[in-house]
Parts: structure tokens; sequence; C-alpha cells
């Protein structure tokens, strides 16, 4: 009879503790979240308390960053200081009222003005662009900033480490940012921090995951950002990473992956802009404080021809300026959009942006990979197909084992009202709100046309998804794709 009405008393405690856990987190994971991602969280932690809730606590929350959000409001705070005297837009520039109020959207956003640039290449070759690296590491005279999403030490990048270790006997300061995350599961990653010790260089962890040393964050936040900066000049920054093309997993070898990627290199302003960027980044990493300059109008050969302006975005930025920098180009188009992204995994309002383009006569040809690297992203993306295609969406898939990596977007090519977005995020929940991402708006310049021309060389080599044939998938890939499409709500 004890036994029986102590198990009874501890179910009705467990039962009690379950109703108000699910009663509280009702009125907690909405706040400040958008439907889609509260109803999943919800969802989750309503049929899965046990699992549900621990991962909302370490991925849901914001309770680990707090920390981190305040050194990013200190640093936006500095960045808006330095720019105070520079006007949104260059004195020489001559842009359309439209594309004026798109450059003051972005400033409200970030802090940073549209600025003069000399855009010098769009490097889309990988061998190519990684001689480049070398050649502007080996010219530098005072510092060189590096700030890269996943870095390793291969027979691809390991001129560069060389580089960076001459550059550091001749006195350059090298600074050397990449992300723990995405670069510790590469093989010899123990090996390349050994090196980085020995070689002088000044380099540090961003988002590092180290409990043990009493550093925790989400781990589920990343910085993607992609960004070379040599003495103040010049400057690449892109897709691409610094890790050898093939990315050296096991599984990416036995499927002959190879990625494609692009690099931008630029000189002028707008290469200050980036050492904005960086010199954040470094403060909330290092705890150093980098002198921060207002962009100089210096090195620029024809001021007014490229308008450039900077588009950071991250967990620090409350009104998630990607995102709403991808919707604001979409409804700009009046005739044509290029979108180009390895992860197409739209938000909701970026989904009705794409589909009512489609519906007010704009052609819209989507650029993605014919499989991607990851296989809940490929899932998550390909639930999208059926809804976008019969809106009218031109599917393009960049033949397998290539991994389409660029990401770029174009409104009206060739035409005076373009516009473009070029840069290291993807168009996909992740990168709109848990990625630290930079992106570059191209307002006006050759860099327009360029993209123009990569795109046609993309759609060349991909083929066409039609509707006819999507609609012929089995019932079991429909069945992944939606419940992989839930997965990416849980931001």
């Amino acid at each position: 009879m004890t036994l029986t009405l102590d198990v009874s008393y501890w179910q009705l405690v467990a039962m009690i503790v379950d109703y108000v856990i699910k009663f509280v987190v009702i009125g907690i994971v909405p706040s400040n979240r958008r439907p889609s991602s509260a109803n999943a969280w919800l969802l989750l932690i309503l049929l899965l308390p046990i699992i549900g809730l621990p991962l909302y606590l370490l991925m849901g929350s914001d309770f680990f960053n707090r920390r981190r959000h305040r050194i990013q409001q200190r640093a936006n705070a500095m960045i808006t200081d330095v720019h105070l005297d520079i006007p949104d837009i260059p004195p020489e520039a001559q842009l359309s009222p439209d594309k004026e109020a798109i450059v003051r959207l972005h400033r409200a956003l970030t802090g940073f003005p549209a600025v003069d640039a000399d855009v010098r290449r769009l490097w889309s070759d990988y061998e190519l662009a990684f001689r480049r690296i070398v050649e502007l590491v080996d010219a530098a005279e005072d510092y060189i900033g590096i700030e890269i999403y996943a870095l390793a030490l291969d027979a691809t990048t390991l001129p560069v480490f060389d580089a960076l270790e001459r550059a550091v006997s001749r006195g350059v300061h090298v600074r050397l940012l990449f992300d723990h995350i995405g670069s510790r599961k590469y093989p010899g990653y123990l090996r390349m921090t050994r090196r980085l010790n020995r070689s002088g260089i000044d380099w540090h962890l961003m988002l590092p995951l180290q409990p043990w040393r009493g550093r925790f964050r989400r781990p589920d936040l990343r910085n993607h950002r992609k960004v070379i900066i040599v003495d103040g000049r010049a400057a690449l920054m892109g897709s691409m990473n610094m890790i050898d093309r093939g990315y050296l997993m096991r599984n990416h070898r036995r499927a002959g992956r190879q990625w494609i990627d692009v690099l931008v290199e630029l000189e002028g302003p707008i290469v200050t802009s980036l050492e904005s960027m960086f010199a954040v980044d470094w403060y909330t990493e290092s705890g150093e404080a980098i002198e921060l300059l207002a962009p100089r109008r210096l090195g620029v050969d024809k001021p007014g021809e490229h308008i450039l302006q900077l588009i950071p975005s991250g967990p620090g930025y409350q009104a998630e300026p990607n995102l709403r920098m991808f919707n604001t180009l979409i409804h700009h188009a009046r005739e044509r959009l290029i979108l180009c992204s390895p992860y197409f995994v739209p938000e909701d309002s970026l989904l009705e942006a794409v589909t009512t383009a489609c519906y007010r006569g704009v052609r819209v040809d989507l650029l993605v990979g014919e499989k991607a690297d990851q296989f809940m992203v490929t899932h998550a993306q390909s639930s999208y197909y059926e809804q976008l295609l019969r809106a009218g969406v031109h599917i393009w898939q960049f033949p397998a084992p290539y991994v389409l990596h660029t990401k770029f977007a174009i409104a009206d090519p060739g035409l005076s009202t373009n516009i473009a977005v070029v840069g290291s995020s993807n168009m996909d929940m992740r990168s709109f709100t848990l990625n630290y991402e930079n992106s570059l708006f191209v307002a006006d310049g050759s860099l327009l046309r360029e993209l123009e021309t990569l795109g046609g060389t993309y759609m060349n080599v991909s083929r066409e998804l039609t509707l006819e044939q999507w609609s012929r998938r089995p019932w079991y890939r429909r069945y992944i794709d939606n419940v992989m499409r839930l997965t990416s709500a849980l931001q």
C-alpha cells in the first residue's frame, strides 16, 4: 500500500512539473521570435520535453550569449561614431532615388555608409585566387587581418601559411581569426594550431566552445565571415574559405566534391569599412582594441564609379539587416532576378518576396547545387521547390559532384536599375539569424556586369529542374524533405 502511494505521489509531482514547464515555455518561447520558429520550438518541447527543453536552453535562448551581445552593441556604437561625418552616399555618386533609399536603409540597420571603391577583380578560379592571396600577403608592409570561417593546413593553403610566416619575419603584424567549430572538424587541426603557435602569428578562435576553460556559448552560432585585409589598402572578401577545394573530409573525397567559390578584390574606402568590421570581431575575441579609422577617400581611380556598401549581420544585430537586404533587393526587381545560393532555405518573408516577384512578371532564376554537401540542408531546401516552381521560379541545378558555394543576388541585370549583393551569406534562416556574415551591396559599377556574366556561366553548365520532373519524386523523398523543413525553423 505504501509503495502504491509513493508511486502515485511521484507520478503526480512529475505531471505537475510537466504542465508547469509547458505553461511557462508557452509564454517565453514566442518572445521576439518569428511565429514559424516559435511554433517549431514549442512543438519539440511539448512533444519531447526531456530533449526539447535542454536543446532550447542551449540553442534557442540567448542566455549564454548576453555578454557577447553587450560587446557587439558597444562595438556597433564605435562604428557609428567613426562614420558620423561620412555621408550616406559619396558626393560624386549618381544614384537613383530608389537606390539611395536602399543605401539609407542599410545605413540605419548597420551604421555603414555607401563608399567609393576600386573593384580590381572577381576571382572565380580557386587556384588563381589562392595565388593572389599569397601575392598580397607577400606585398604587405605593415599589417594583415584575416577573418575566415573554415581554416585548414593542407597542400592548397600551405603557400599561404608560408607567406604569412614570411610576413611575420619581416615585421608585419598578422592577426588571424577563424571559427572554432567551422575549422575544428577538419584533419590536421591540432597540427595547424601548433604551427600557428610557433609562427608568431597573432591568432584567436571565433566563438570558441571550450567550457573547460570557462568559454561557453550557444553551440549553434558560427562566425561565417570571410575577409583578408592588407595594410588597409587592399582586401579580398567573398565565399571562399582557406581550405583545399575538396574540403578534406573522407565523405567529400569519396563523392569527388569540388567547391565553386568567388572572391572580390577591393581597394579604396570600402577596405576601411571591412577593417572596422574586423576590428569589432577582433575586440570581441581578443579584448584588444584596434584603432578605427573613418573611410579614407584615397586610392580610387574614378570616384563615383564603383559604389559599394558593407552589410555585416549576425546575432548582435537585432533588426536582421541580412534578411532585409535580400528582401529589399527582390522587391526592387522590375524585370529579372538572379539568385545564387548553395543553401536556399527561405524565411517566410523571403519566400513571399520571391514568389510575389514571379506573380508580378519578374523572371526569377534560382541557382542551387544539384546535391548539397549536407543531408539536412539538402532536404530542407528541396521542400520548397514545388512551391517555387508553381510560382514560376526557374530552378537551375549546378551539376554534382561540384558544390556551388558562391553566394550572390542581382536585380535587373543590364538595366539602369540594377543592384546586387555578394559575400558570405547564404539565403537561409541560419545565415539570417545565427551566423555572423559579411555582404557587399553593389549600387553601381562594373561588379554588377561581372556578377551577371558569372550567373550566365553557371546557368550554361546547369540543368533546369521542371515541375513535371519534380512531381515524379518518390513519396519517401517528400516525407524526408518535409521533416527536414521543420528542423530549419529551430532558431
